[in-house]
Protein backbone atom coordinates (compact mmCIF):
# COMPACT_ATOMS: atom_id res chain seq x y z
CA UNK A 1 0.00 0.00 0.00
CA UNK A 2 2.83 2.70 0.90
CA UNK A 3 4.71 1.50 -1.91
CA UNK A 4 1.39 3.24 -4.51
CA UNK A 5 1.65 6.62 -2.61
CA UNK A 6 3.01 9.83 -4.58
CA UNK A 7 6.90 10.24 -4.81
CA UNK A 8 8.52 13.42 -4.91
CA UNK A 9 10.87 13.97 -7.55
CA UNK A 10 14.79 14.90 -7.17
CA UNK A 11 13.91 18.98 -6.83
CA UNK A 12 11.34 18.61 -4.60
CA UNK A 13 13.43 16.58 -2.24
CA UNK A 14 16.18 18.63 -2.03
CA UNK A 15 13.83 21.39 -2.20
CA UNK A 16 12.72 20.60 1.42
CA UNK A 17 15.18 19.68 2.89
CA UNK A 18 17.60 22.54 1.83
CA UNK A 19 14.13 24.46 3.40
CA UNK A 20 14.33 22.31 6.76
CA UNK A 21 17.94 23.18 7.19
CA UNK A 22 16.81 26.67 7.13
CA UNK A 23 14.30 26.19 10.12
CA UNK A 24 11.88 26.76 7.38
CA UNK A 25 8.69 24.45 6.11
CA UNK A 26 6.82 24.21 2.93
CA UNK A 27 3.68 24.97 4.10
CA UNK A 28 5.32 28.43 6.04
CA UNK A 29 5.20 26.81 9.62
CA UNK A 30 8.06 26.56 12.13
CA UNK A 31 9.57 23.26 13.03
CA UNK A 32 7.32 22.52 16.24
CA UNK A 33 4.75 24.39 15.24
CA UNK A 34 0.84 22.16 14.48
CA UNK A 35 -1.12 22.66 11.99
CA UNK A 36 -4.83 24.28 12.55
CA UNK A 37 -7.21 22.22 14.24
CA UNK A 38 -10.66 21.76 13.91
CA UNK A 39 -12.96 19.25 15.88
CA UNK A 40 -16.44 18.94 14.55
CA UNK A 41 -19.65 17.24 16.52
CA UNK A 42 -22.35 15.03 14.25
CA UNK A 43 -25.94 15.25 15.89
CA UNK A 44 -25.69 11.78 17.41
CA UNK A 45 -23.62 11.32 20.46
CA UNK A 46 -20.18 9.83 19.87
CA UNK A 47 -19.43 11.32 16.59
CA UNK A 48 -16.70 13.61 16.06
CA UNK A 49 -15.00 14.76 12.86
CA UNK A 50 -11.24 16.50 13.54
CA UNK A 51 -9.39 18.59 10.36
CA UNK A 52 -6.02 18.88 11.49
CA UNK A 53 -4.75 21.16 8.07
CA UNK A 54 -5.79 18.73 5.04
CA UNK A 55 -6.05 15.69 6.93
CA UNK A 56 -9.72 14.61 7.81
CA UNK A 57 -10.50 11.83 10.15
CA UNK A 58 -14.12 10.80 11.61
CA UNK A 59 -14.65 9.10 14.21
CA UNK A 60 -17.78 7.18 15.66
CA UNK A 61 -18.35 5.16 19.01
CA UNK A 62 -21.05 2.42 19.23
CA UNK A 63 -21.23 0.05 22.15
CA UNK A 64 -22.96 -3.33 22.59
CA UNK A 65 -23.40 -5.93 25.30
CA UNK A 66 -21.30 -8.73 25.46
CA UNK A 67 -19.26 -11.82 27.45
CA UNK A 68 -16.52 -10.63 28.81
CA UNK A 69 -13.53 -12.26 28.76
CA UNK A 70 -12.59 -15.26 31.20
CA UNK A 71 -9.34 -13.82 32.64
CA UNK A 72 -10.98 -10.77 33.12
CA UNK A 73 -14.72 -11.18 34.05
CA UNK A 74 -15.16 -7.45 35.47
CA UNK A 75 -13.85 -5.44 32.40
CA UNK A 76 -15.35 -3.92 29.43
CA UNK A 77 -13.61 -4.17 26.00
CA UNK A 78 -12.01 -1.68 23.87
CA UNK A 79 -11.80 -1.97 19.97
CA UNK A 80 -10.17 0.58 17.64
CA UNK A 81 -11.28 -0.42 13.76
CA UNK A 82 -9.59 1.79 11.14
CA UNK A 83 -10.84 2.22 7.38
CA UNK A 84 -8.48 3.45 4.46
CA UNK A 85 -11.03 4.69 1.58
CA UNK A 86 -9.31 5.32 -1.64
CA UNK A 87 -11.34 8.33 -1.56
CA UNK A 88 -9.10 9.89 0.73
CA UNK A 89 -5.42 8.88 -0.98
CA UNK A 90 -4.95 6.74 -4.16
CA UNK A 91 -2.63 5.12 -2.64
CA UNK A 92 -5.07 3.05 -0.08
CA UNK A 93 -6.78 0.12 -1.68
CA UNK A 94 -10.49 -1.56 -0.35
CA UNK A 95 -10.46 -4.44 0.76
CA UNK A 96 -8.39 -5.84 3.58
CA UNK A 97 -6.46 -3.46 5.63
CA UNK A 98 -2.48 -2.97 4.39
CA UNK A 99 0.10 -2.31 7.21
CA UNK A 100 -0.20 1.38 7.63
CA UNK A 101 -4.33 1.02 8.79
CA UNK A 102 -3.01 -1.88 11.45
CA UNK A 103 0.08 0.35 12.77
CA UNK A 104 -2.22 2.99 12.84
CA UNK A 105 -5.11 1.06 15.27
CA UNK A 106 -2.33 -0.73 17.18
CA UNK A 107 -0.42 3.11 17.94
CA UNK A 108 -4.25 4.67 18.92
CA UNK A 109 -4.96 1.52 20.65
CA UNK A 110 -1.78 0.79 22.76
CA UNK A 111 -2.38 4.87 24.00
CA UNK A 112 -5.93 4.58 25.22
CA UNK A 113 -5.66 0.88 26.70
CA UNK A 114 -2.25 0.30 28.46
CA UNK A 115 -2.67 4.15 30.02
CA UNK A 116 -5.84 3.03 31.65
CA UNK A 117 -7.61 5.99 30.07
CA UNK A 118 -10.90 4.38 29.84
CA UNK A 119 -12.36 3.15 33.43
CA UNK A 120 -12.84 -0.62 32.20
CA UNK A 121 -14.51 -1.44 35.32
CA UNK A 122 -17.52 0.97 34.97
CA UNK A 123 -18.24 -0.86 31.53
CA UNK A 124 -19.10 -4.46 33.42
CA UNK A 125 -22.87 -5.16 34.40
CA UNK A 126 -22.95 -8.58 35.68
CA UNK A 127 -19.66 -10.05 36.41
CA UNK A 128 -19.03 -12.50 33.87
CA UNK A 129 -21.75 -12.73 32.01
CA UNK A 130 -22.35 -8.96 30.51
CA UNK A 131 -19.93 -6.22 29.95
CA UNK A 132 -20.29 -3.23 27.65
CA UNK A 133 -18.20 -3.59 24.73
CA UNK A 134 -16.94 -0.11 23.26
CA UNK A 135 -15.99 0.24 19.42
CA UNK A 136 -14.16 2.68 17.93
CA UNK A 137 -14.36 3.09 13.45
CA UNK A 138 -11.67 5.38 12.49
CA UNK A 139 -12.49 6.57 8.86
CA UNK A 140 -9.38 8.39 7.14
CA UNK A 141 -11.93 11.38 5.06
CA UNK A 142 -8.56 12.54 3.59
CA UNK A 143 -4.45 12.24 4.06
CA UNK A 144 -2.51 15.31 4.23
CA UNK A 145 0.21 13.65 6.46
CA UNK A 146 0.08 12.54 10.30
CA UNK A 147 -2.78 10.57 10.02
CA UNK A 148 -1.77 9.48 13.60
CA UNK A 149 -2.38 12.23 15.75
CA UNK A 150 -5.50 13.75 13.62
CA UNK A 151 -7.39 9.95 14.17
CA UNK A 152 -6.07 9.71 18.00
CA UNK A 153 -7.85 13.21 18.90
CA UNK A 154 -10.89 11.83 16.72
CA UNK A 155 -11.26 9.04 19.00
CA UNK A 156 -10.82 11.25 21.78
CA UNK A 157 -13.53 13.75 20.95
CA UNK A 158 -15.81 10.66 19.95
CA UNK A 159 -15.32 9.04 23.06
CA UNK A 160 -16.07 12.00 25.59
CA UNK A 161 -18.94 12.65 23.80
CA UNK A 162 -20.54 8.78 23.48
CA UNK A 163 -23.21 8.17 25.91
CA UNK A 164 -24.11 4.44 26.57
CA UNK A 165 -27.36 3.21 27.54
CA UNK A 166 -28.56 2.65 31.24
CA UNK A 167 -29.13 -0.92 32.24
CA UNK A 168 -30.78 -2.14 35.71
CA UNK A 169 -30.38 -5.43 36.88
CA UNK A 170 -33.13 -7.41 38.15
CA UNK A 171 -35.18 -10.47 37.97
CA UNK A 172 -35.78 -13.42 40.09
CA UNK A 173 -32.68 -14.49 40.07
CA UNK A 174 -31.04 -11.27 40.09
CA UNK A 175 -28.96 -11.65 36.15
CA UNK A 176 -32.10 -10.50 34.26
CA UNK A 177 -30.59 -7.06 32.38
CA UNK A 178 -33.14 -4.56 30.90
CA UNK A 179 -31.59 -1.71 28.89
CA UNK A 180 -33.56 1.53 28.75
CA UNK A 181 -34.52 3.27 25.69
CA UNK A 182 -33.22 6.76 25.70
CA UNK A 183 -36.10 8.63 25.97
CA UNK A 184 -36.98 6.74 29.24
CA UNK A 185 -33.73 7.22 31.45
CA UNK A 186 -30.60 9.37 29.98
CA UNK A 187 -27.44 7.79 28.75
CA UNK A 188 -24.12 7.64 30.93
CA UNK A 189 -20.99 9.21 29.53
CA UNK A 190 -17.73 6.91 29.91
CA UNK A 191 -15.52 7.19 32.87
CA UNK A 192 -12.63 8.70 31.26
CA UNK A 193 -9.59 9.41 33.37
CA UNK A 194 -7.50 11.16 31.03
CA UNK A 195 -7.00 12.11 27.48
CA UNK A 196 -3.84 10.22 26.24
CA UNK A 197 -2.22 12.77 23.14
CA UNK A 198 -0.66 11.65 20.40
CA UNK A 199 2.11 13.84 19.02
CA UNK A 200 4.40 12.73 15.93
CA UNK A 201 8.28 13.92 14.91
CA UNK A 202 9.95 13.12 11.57
CA UNK A 203 13.58 12.73 11.49
CA UNK A 204 15.56 14.02 8.29
CA UNK A 205 19.00 13.63 7.28
CA UNK A 206 21.41 11.93 9.96
CA UNK A 207 18.22 12.54 12.74
CA UNK A 208 19.25 16.12 13.98
CA UNK A 209 16.94 17.24 11.99
CA UNK A 210 13.39 16.81 13.57
CA UNK A 211 9.73 18.37 12.79
CA UNK A 212 6.25 18.39 14.30
CA UNK A 213 3.48 17.31 12.28
CA UNK A 214 4.42 16.32 9.14
CA UNK A 215 2.69 17.16 6.25
CA UNK A 216 1.96 14.69 3.42
CA UNK A 217 4.38 15.53 1.28
CA UNK A 218 7.13 15.62 4.26
CA UNK A 219 6.47 12.00 5.25
CA UNK A 220 7.35 11.04 1.55
CA UNK A 221 10.50 12.88 2.11
CA UNK A 222 11.78 11.70 5.93
CA UNK A 223 13.88 9.09 7.56
CA UNK A 224 12.41 8.14 10.18
CA UNK A 225 9.60 9.02 12.43
CA UNK A 226 7.89 8.94 16.04
CA UNK A 227 5.20 9.12 18.01
CA UNK A 228 4.91 9.78 21.96
CA UNK A 229 1.74 9.55 23.10
CA UNK A 230 1.68 12.09 26.62
CA UNK A 231 -1.31 13.66 28.50
CA UNK A 232 -1.93 16.56 30.20
CA UNK A 233 -0.11 15.63 33.26
CA UNK A 234 3.37 14.72 31.41
CA UNK A 235 2.98 11.03 32.00
CA UNK A 236 4.25 9.47 29.02
CA UNK A 237 1.85 6.48 27.61
CA UNK A 238 3.31 4.89 24.83
CA UNK A 239 6.25 5.56 22.37
CA UNK A 240 6.25 4.10 19.13
CA UNK A 241 9.44 4.43 16.91
CA UNK A 242 8.72 3.30 13.25
CA UNK A 243 12.33 2.00 11.95
CA UNK A 244 14.21 4.56 9.81
CA UNK A 245 16.93 6.38 10.95
CA UNK A 246 18.40 6.38 14.52
CA UNK A 247 17.58 8.63 17.26
CA UNK A 248 19.77 9.78 20.01
CA UNK A 249 18.64 9.77 22.90
CA UNK A 250 19.00 13.64 23.74
CA UNK A 251 16.87 14.40 20.97
CA UNK A 252 14.26 11.53 22.48
CA UNK A 253 14.16 13.45 25.50
CA UNK A 254 13.63 16.75 24.04
CA UNK A 255 10.87 15.66 21.91
CA UNK A 256 9.18 14.29 24.90
CA UNK A 257 9.50 18.15 26.46
CA UNK A 258 7.84 19.54 22.96
CA UNK A 259 5.49 16.86 22.80
CA UNK A 260 4.18 17.17 27.13
CA UNK A 261 3.57 21.14 26.09
CA UNK A 262 1.32 20.58 22.68
CA UNK A 263 -0.21 17.86 24.73
CA UNK A 264 -1.43 19.89 27.00
CA UNK A 265 -2.21 22.54 24.26
CA UNK A 266 -4.50 19.99 22.43
CA UNK A 267 -6.10 18.63 25.82
CA UNK A 268 -7.70 21.69 26.36
CA UNK A 269 -8.88 22.13 23.05
CA UNK A 270 -10.85 18.99 23.11
CA UNK A 271 -12.31 19.95 26.26
CA UNK A 272 -13.37 23.03 25.61
CA UNK A 273 -14.91 22.09 22.36
CA UNK A 274 -17.04 19.04 24.12
CA UNK A 275 -17.78 21.71 26.94
CA UNK A 276 -19.30 23.56 23.56
CA UNK A 277 -20.71 20.85 22.45
CA UNK A 278 -22.42 19.28 25.69
CA UNK A 279 -23.85 22.93 26.28
CA UNK A 280 -25.62 23.47 23.07
CA UNK A 281 -26.94 20.05 23.45
CA UNK A 282 -28.93 20.53 26.53
CA UNK A 283 -29.93 24.39 25.45
CA UNK A 284 -31.22 22.44 22.41
CA UNK A 285 -32.95 20.16 24.76
CA UNK A 286 -34.08 22.66 27.03
CA UNK A 287 -35.36 25.06 24.58
CA UNK A 288 -38.29 22.40 23.59
CA UNK A 289 -39.97 22.65 26.84
CA UNK A 290 -40.60 26.17 27.44
CA UNK A 291 -41.97 26.77 23.51
CA UNK A 292 -44.66 24.46 25.09
CA UNK A 293 -45.14 25.45 28.23
CA UNK A 294 -45.55 29.18 26.37
CA UNK A 295 -48.31 27.79 23.94
CA UNK A 296 -50.03 26.36 26.92
CA UNK A 297 -49.93 29.88 28.44
CA UNK A 298 -51.47 31.72 25.56
CA UNK A 299 -54.78 30.53 26.00
CA UNK A 300 -55.51 31.47 29.67
CA UNK A 301 -54.22 34.65 28.96
CA UNK A 302 -55.81 35.43 25.63
CA UNK A 303 -59.35 34.42 27.76
CA UNK A 304 -58.04 36.49 30.62
CA UNK A 305 -57.55 39.05 28.72
CA UNK A 306 -61.25 39.02 27.53
CA UNK A 307 -62.68 38.24 29.93
CA UNK A 308 -61.01 41.05 32.04
CA UNK A 309 -62.16 43.43 29.24
CA UNK A 310 -65.76 42.27 30.28
CA UNK A 311 -65.36 42.67 33.42
CA UNK A 312 -63.84 45.94 33.15
CA UNK A 313 -66.88 46.62 30.72
CA UNK A 314 -69.26 45.23 33.48
CA UNK A 315 -67.83 47.30 36.12
CA UNK A 316 -67.82 49.92 34.25
CA UNK A 317 -71.29 50.13 33.07
CA UNK A 318 -72.60 49.11 36.73
CA UNK A 319 -72.24 52.56 38.42
CA UNK A 320 -74.19 53.95 35.57
CA UNK A 321 -76.76 51.50 35.90
CA UNK A 322 -76.46 52.48 39.85
CA UNK A 323 -77.07 55.98 39.24
CA UNK A 324 -79.96 55.51 36.73
CA UNK A 325 -81.82 53.11 39.44
CA UNK A 326 -80.95 55.76 42.11
CA UNK A 327 -82.60 58.49 40.04
CA UNK A 328 -86.75 59.39 40.92
CA UNK A 329 -88.33 57.52 37.79
CA UNK A 330 -91.23 59.75 36.02
CA UNK A 331 -94.40 60.00 38.23
CA UNK A 332 -96.62 57.85 35.82
CA UNK A 333 -100.43 57.14 37.57
CA UNK A 334 -101.31 53.67 38.41
CA UNK A 335 -104.08 53.64 36.75
CA UNK A 336 -102.57 54.71 33.97
CA UNK A 337 -99.97 51.66 34.39
CA UNK A 338 -102.52 49.38 35.34
CA UNK A 339 -104.52 49.45 32.30
CA UNK A 340 -101.07 49.81 30.06
CA UNK A 341 -99.78 46.17 31.36
CA UNK A 342 -103.62 44.82 31.41
CA UNK A 343 -103.65 45.77 27.60
CA UNK A 344 -100.51 44.16 27.06
CA UNK A 345 -102.03 41.04 28.28
CA UNK A 346 -105.00 41.01 26.35
CA UNK A 347 -102.70 41.73 22.77
CA UNK A 348 -100.66 38.51 23.69
CA UNK A 349 -103.47 35.95 24.45
CA UNK A 350 -107.34 36.86 24.32
CA UNK A 351 -108.44 34.55 26.79
CA UNK A 352 -106.76 37.16 29.02
CA UNK A 353 -108.70 39.84 27.38
CA UNK A 354 -111.93 38.28 27.90
CA UNK A 355 -111.10 37.23 31.70
CA UNK A 356 -110.32 40.98 32.13
CA UNK A 357 -113.16 42.45 30.53
CA UNK A 358 -115.24 39.50 33.49
CA UNK A 359 -113.47 40.69 35.63
CA UNK A 360 -114.48 44.80 35.08
CA UNK A 361 -117.90 43.71 34.83
CA UNK A 362 -118.26 42.63 38.03
CA UNK A 363 -116.64 45.40 39.71
CA UNK A 364 -118.65 48.65 41.20
CA UNK A 365 -119.89 51.65 39.06
CA UNK A 366 -117.03 54.09 40.18
CA UNK A 367 -114.78 51.95 39.05
CA UNK A 368 -116.46 52.10 35.65
CA UNK A 369 -116.33 55.43 35.70
CA UNK A 370 -112.82 55.98 36.52
CA UNK A 371 -111.34 53.05 34.15
CA UNK A 372 -112.51 53.26 30.67
CA UNK A 373 -110.65 50.19 28.91
CA UNK A 374 -112.50 51.15 25.58
CA UNK A 375 -110.60 54.40 25.65
CA UNK A 376 -107.23 53.03 26.68
CA UNK A 377 -107.15 50.21 24.47
CA UNK A 378 -107.91 52.12 21.33
CA UNK A 379 -105.07 54.36 22.11
CA UNK A 380 -102.44 51.49 22.87
CA UNK A 381 -103.47 49.68 19.48
CA UNK A 382 -101.91 50.34 16.46
CA UNK A 383 -103.23 52.43 13.43
CA UNK A 384 -104.46 50.37 11.45
CA UNK A 385 -106.25 48.50 13.37
CA UNK A 386 -108.23 51.48 14.68
CA UNK A 387 -108.71 52.66 11.08
CA UNK A 388 -110.56 49.29 10.70
CA UNK A 389 -113.07 49.73 13.96
CA UNK A 390 -113.68 53.48 12.80
CA UNK A 391 -114.93 52.57 9.56
CA UNK A 392 -116.62 49.96 10.53
CA UNK A 393 -118.48 52.03 13.44
CA UNK A 394 -119.29 54.40 10.16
Amino acid sequence: MMDQRWRPTVNEREFIEHALQSDLRVDGRRPFDFRKLKIAFGREDGSAEVELGETRVMGYVTAQLVQPYKDRPNEGTLAIFTEFSPMADPAFEPGRPGEAAIELGRVIDRGLRESRAVDMESLCVVAGKHVWSVRVDLHILDNGGNLIDAANIAALAALCTFRRPECTVGGDDGQQVTVHDPEVRDPLPLAIHHLPIAVTFAYFGDGNIMVLDPTYKEEAVMGGRMTATINSNGDVCSIQKAGGEGVMSSVIMQCLRIASVKAADITSKIKSNVDEYTTEKAVRKVKRTPVLVAKKNDVPDITMESNDGALESQTSKTPNDAQDISKDPPAIPNDKRHEDAKSRLSESNPEVESMSNSGIAGESDEAKESVSPKSLMDAVKPKHKRKKKQHGKS
